[in-house]
């Protein structure tokens, strides 16, 4: 069940980023007086699951999810239907709109795309607003992966910018440290500012491992709940009690005590806490794992000050924007990554399943829009690259034609359109490669 409304949320997600991609295409090919042949959503390669003809434009809906198509008369695209182009240019032809138009058709997918993006950006922020723990108000530091310790942090760091750049969200750092150039991490250790640096050489690592870098919150040694005849319980200790010491060394968080009783496995430890305003100190075995069998309270909201913004609906369009134009620019530090032979970011390139995993397992609507967002600015962003038989292909040769006033032959666009879809095609097989390759890796 968790796989079908993950599946569902991909078809859903993906059909309204083409149709809105596409719609750019076919709205101002019918301002500028274009024939408009067929609008399809997907690919209908020998068959179709149902269309309709309205005018002159045949609607429908292909078998094959993957993108979908306008097919412009006049112009050489996806089709590769080539023979109206061997007769004379009609007005209604694509290629024989002014080249302003024909540009404005072509980028207007990708327009769509970023105005989508834009929107449900707007919409989340005025329905659900923001809630976040300020990077400022971390005052205990963070807890480290072994990974990023090995790297120079040192849990209890607190993080105060990123290659110079102060980080307002404390959950995006390890975004920033990824994408942002130097990757120099000025950090507060016990008052005195150092600088950590993350070397290019370890992204291909974290990026195949995100979790590397995940920041954990710190958290008072407060007991939230014990495990039946475990050792604290037989100890004595009891829900609610604030530990202090342990050995006679004061300590307050629970990473501090962990390390401490990782040393002294198989052993007993005194601890120190406080119950009801008195301070008691007691022996307790450890297991050889290492722990006590407690679990350790971790309210958010008794802790760290969670900063919650609500909007109206005027207030929301600025901060929708804003975040959908940073959204753009991570996207795009992410392809320099990928271009990047050194980082061997290319590895973790994913296609539908990496897609589909993205989307929770339960119908979530804050996260449909989030990822859907998300999805069309990658699919405004990438389409607009210079590659043949993309937007941003069509658009180099109309570019190339509005400055040298020649118009590229018919062979040549033709010939530009094949090697287009070839290295579509690569990109695929790549993508979808590296998805099956992790499923026998696991």
């Amino acid at each position: 069940m968790d796989i079908l409304i993950r599946i569902l949320q991909l078809l859903l997600s993906l059909s309204l980023l083409v149709i809105i991609h596409e719609f750019g295409h076919f709205i101002t090919a019918k301002i500028f007086k274009c024939r408009v042949d067929k609008f399809y959503l997907f690919f209908d390669a020998w068959f179709s699951i149902f269309k309709f003809k309205i005018g002159e434009t045949t609607y429908g809906m292909g078998w094959i999810p993957f993108g979908g198509y306008v097919k412009i008369a006049g112009m050489v695209d996806e089709s590769m239907d080539t023979e109206a182009l061997k007769e004379p240019a009609k007005p209604w032809e694509f290629r024989s709109k002014p080249t302003w138009q024909r540009l404005i058709i072509i980028v207007a997918g990708v327009v769509m795309n970023i105005i989508l993006a834009m929107c449900i950006y707007i919409g989340i922020t005025y329905a659900w607003g923001e809630s976040y723990i300020k990077t400022q108000d971390v005052k205990n530091g963070y807890t480290f992966t072994q990974y990023a310790q090995d790297l120079g942090f040192r849990n209890g760091d607190k993080i105060l910018s990123v290659g110079g750049e102060e980080i307002e969200n404390y959950q995006l750092i390890p975004q920033a440290i990824i994408f942002n150039s130097p990757r120099e991490v000025k950090v507060d250790r016990h008052g005195q500012v150092l600088t950590v640096n993350v070397p290019d050489s370890s992204i291909k690592t974290i990026l195949n491992n995100p979790k590397l870098l995940d920041l954990g919150l710190r958290f008072p040694f407060v007991i939230a709940d014990l495990e039946t005849g475990g050792y604290a319980a037989h100890a004595g200790l009891m829900k609610g009690d604030s530990l202090v010491a342990i050995n006679g060394v004061q300590m307050r968080f629970f990473d501090e005590y962990r390390s401490i009783l990782a040393q002294n496995a198989g052993d007993s430890v005194h601890l120190s806490f406080i119950r009801n305003g008195q301070l008691i100190t007691l022996p307790v075995m450890v297991s050889d794992k290492g722990n006590i069998n407690v679990q350790v309270e971790t309210d958010l909201a008794k802790e760290y000050n969670v900063s919650t913004y609500r909007y109206s609906l005027f207030e929301s369009i600025p901060v929708g924007i804003k975040r959908g134009v940073a959204q753009i620019g991570n996207y795009v530090k992410q392809l320099k990554l990928i271009a990047s032979p050194e980082t061997e970011a290319y590895k973790s390139v994913g296609g539908f399943i990496t897609m589909g995993k993205i989307f929770p397992s339960q119908w979530e609507w804050y996260s449909f829009w989030q990822i859907t967002a998300l999805l069309s600015i990658m699919l405004a962003v990438l389409n607009i690259l210079p590659i043949p038989a993309l937007d941003g292909g069509h658009m180099v040769f109309i570019l190339y034609e509005m400055i040298t006033r020649r118009t590229p032959s018919q062979k040549f666009m033709e010939t530009a359109q094949i090697i287009g879809f070839l290295i579509i095609i690569g990109i695929v097989l790549l993508a979808n490669g590296n998805d099956i390759l992790k499923l026998f890796m696991k």
